[in-house]
């Protein structure tokens, strides 16, 4: 089989990439359609706009190495924990922990490896290990103020961009990864658009007005409806015929989608809240920085492999220790 047929095999692939596309054109005949009616005022339609050309971009950056390969995804996930390290630093004024940020990447950097090569054990050793070596690292410098809180940063950091994010890239490990990481980095998006949706829609109470004053109760329930049926249905055609294969599981990683994303995104909001700022960064116009945009997935990567993992695993026929050799 050729690359194009490998990356394309599973009719679910097929479906999700041909509906990203559909929904990109959609979106920006609606865009078009409400700039000839003028309805919408010259702001709207420049963030709207401004949005779309930011998902134009992304889309295809976030696809093409899911579809690409396994070694593909897992420097892709890399090169992200990198980029939201970089901001959340700047943000937080970690970047003047040299030595605790240089622990962090490298920790990033080793659970990435882990899961290169295919190394379970390792990878899920890296966490209390990394954690280990954080917390004693700043010791020798002599410094006792300021421990706790340079501590935190950090080991928070790596739980998040190293530990948390770093299943994402582990996940390729399966032979069929592609159709369910294509459906996780598609739901999450499209989480945050239902619950945008319905609280516009339908108004009412605000979920938590001193941490993300536009999120409403309503928006929170309607996200978590859509999100879990359209997770559920399309998980039951990835994982038909395994354990995975029934309706209460399917509901719950829908359900964990949902949530698990929607308090990312909280937990971002509460980060920004504390610190003063509005956004991480201003690297996609129309949305802030990396970490804003990904931000859904830090919860949701580890939440939705140790499901999928306690039931079937993953990559259980494929090989391991494919760098570092059986021991």
């Amino acid at each position: 089989m050729s690359g194009w047929d490998i990356a394309f095999g599973h009719p679910v692939t097929r479906g999700l990439v041909g509906a990203t596309i559909g929904i990109l054109l959609l979106a920006a005949a609606v865009i078009g359609a409400l700039s000839v009616s003028g309805r919408a005022s010259p702001a709207l339609l420049r963030e709207l706009w401004l949005r779309l050309g930011s998902w134009a971009v992304l889309l295809p950056l976030i696809m093409a190495p899911i579809l690409a390969g396994r070694v593909f995804t897992i420097a892709a996930v890399t090169l992200l924990g990198l980029a939201c390290l970089r901001e959340y630093d700047r943000a937080t004024g970690l970047f003047r922990e040299y030595l605790l940020v240089a622990v962090v990447a490298i920790g990033i950097l080793a659970a990435n490896f882990a899961a290169l090569d295919h190394w379970y054990g390792f990878f899920v050793a890296l966490w209390p290990l990394t954690v280990t070596i954080i917390a004693v690292a700043s010791i020798p410098l002599d410094r006792p103020g300021g421990y706790i809180q340079r501590t935190a940063l950090a080991i928070f950091a790596y739980m998040l961009f190293g530990a948390g994010l770093a299943h994402l890239g582990y996940m390729a490990n399966d032979p069929n990864y592609r159709p369910l990481l294509l459906l996780l980095v598609l739901a999450v998006g499209l989480n945050d658009v239902a619950a945008f949706t319905s609280g516009k829609l339908i108004g009412g109470p605000k979920l938590l007005p001193a941490t993300s004053p536009n999120k409403t109760i309503s928006g929170a329930l309607g996200a978590l409806v859509c999100t879990t049926l359209l997770v559920a249905y399309v998980a039951g055609l990835i994982f038909e015929g395994t354990p995975m294969d029934s309706p209460w599981k399917l509901i719950l990683l829908g359900a964990l989608v949902s949530i698990g994303g929607q308090a990312g995104d909280l937990m971002l909001s509460s980060i920004k809240r504390d610190i003063g700022i509005k956004d991480m960064g201003v690297l996609l116009p129309g949305h802030g920085g990396i970490l804003d945009r990904f931000n859904s997935l830090l919860l949701v990567a580890p939440a939705t492999f140790h499901l999928i993992q306690f039931y079937i695993g993953w990559g259980m026929d494929a090989p391991t220790r494919i760098l570092t050799g059986a021991p």
